[in-house]
């Protein structure tokens, strides 16, 4: 892939919805168009969990996939990436990637943390090795990756957290942004294509937070922005809030980007606040326990109640397996605790997730987003 443009990233918002802030858009990068809003489904290690590189593209629809700094410096380190060409070498994967910063897994599973101004050194989850983090070397590793899309090195605060401390992070954040973004624009990508750095609003539940933080991200104008910090374990009610108050401050002609939200429940109501992108773990996890998501709810695979029903995994769901296999079948699979099992969740799960995204912008572009997500919200949340 010699001929990268290294245009930069560009958005382009083709409608809004009248009666939300719902928009719908096109995000172009060097490794193709990603159409907004969209769900991205997590490849922490350079793989998405059980799911082929192909089935993300034929089945599941995939249009961009994260990746993940932490992990991906433990292993397999940035020389194997470099030497390969980059992750979407590595991985045979020529559509867009994004890569987070790491600090939110410097939060929650390094250990022996110790943040200063600098950055933060901590031990390595897998064997206890040392490694220090800092805006600058969280940039040198994903310049390494290689990820269309990249991201500031933040600190995360724990959920609750004190006035205090969550105001003190912030101003930190801030500071390792300014020096992410001096790092970012006096190096080169390796690789050819164009990276682009996306900043992450970070505020915790304090709304006067939420919108210094905003007003600071929008004022360094990069190409997108992200809203961190949240889905840590506040109730849905504080999350949307605080989505509100963000993404009415953030810069309309810019992407929006809710880390590591949610529910599909939750990814309709954030549209409907404005939220271009998406990114969990919640529909491959869950799939690797047995719970399918569908349009008229969950599901649960383990359950007895599925032990002789032959009819199709999902009737209305657009990846083969959903009627290539029988609920009886899935849960004996699971019963007999199989590899497939999870593996035909984890793909039924991600395509669900792709196509509700689909629908989600079919339905912005005619106009009536609001009262469809109204009527789809309580059918989702419902347990069958």
């Amino acid at each position: 892939m010699g001929d990268f443009m290294n245009m930069g990233l560009k958005f382009n918002l083709t409608h809004t919805d009248p009666e939300s802030k719902a928009r719908r858009g096109q995000i172009i990068t060097d490794h193709g168009v990603i159409e907004t809003p969209i769900f991205m489904p997590v490849g922490t290690l350079g793989t998405v969990k059980g799911v082929h590189q192909q089935e993300l593209k034929q089945e599941i629809k995939a249009e961009v996939i994260l990746g993940n700094t932490y992990h991906l410096y433990l292993r397999p380190g940035t020389e194997i990436l470099e030497e390969a060409g980059g992750l979407h070498k590595f991985m045979n994967w020529d559509l867009p990637i994004l890569t987070d910063s790491g600090g939110y897994q410097v939060y929650s599973l390094a250990h022996k943390r110790k943040i200063t101004e600098e950055g933060v050194t901590f031990s390595s989850h897998i064997d206890g090795s040392k490694h220090f983090f800092s805006p600058e070397t969280s940039m040198d590793i994903q310049r390494s990756i290689g990820a269309d899309i990249i991201m500031a090195f933040d600190e995360c605060t724990p959920y609750p957290c004190d006035y205090n401390y969550a105001k003190n992070s912030l101003d930190m954040t801030h500071r390792w942004l300014k020096r992410c973004c001096d790092h970012v624009d006096s190096t080169k990508s390796m690789y050819g294509h164009h990276q682009s750095l996306f900043p992450i609003v970070q505020g915790s539940t304090y709304t006067d937070l939420r919108i210094k933080s905003a007003e600071v991200i929008a004022s360094f104008e990069r190409e997108g922005n992200a809203i961190g910090g949240l889905s840590v374990g506040e109730p849905d009610d504080e999350m949307y809030a605080m989505t509100e108050v963000v993404c009415d401050i953030l810069p309309k002609d810019k992407p929006r980007y809710l880390m590591g939200v949610g529910t599909p429940a939750n990814l309709l109501e954030n549209i409907a606040l404005g939220v271009d992108m998406f990114d969990c773990v919640l529909p491959t996890r869950n799939a690797r326990h047995g719970l399918i998501y569908t349009w008229n709810g969950m599901m649960n695979m383990k359950n007895k109640k599925w032990e002789k029903d032959f009819s199709p995994l999902d009737e209305n769901g657009t990846a083969s397996v959903d009627l290539l296999y029988s609920k009886a079948y899935v849960r004996h699979l699971f019963a007999s605790k199989e590899l497939l099992g999870p593996q035909i969740t984890s793909i039924h799960n991600l395509a669900f997730y792709l196509e509700l995204m689909r629908q989600a912008r079919l339905h912005i572009e005619a106009g009536d987003y609001r009262k469809w997500k109204d009527q789809m919200v309580p059918k989702l949340l419902t347990r069958i």
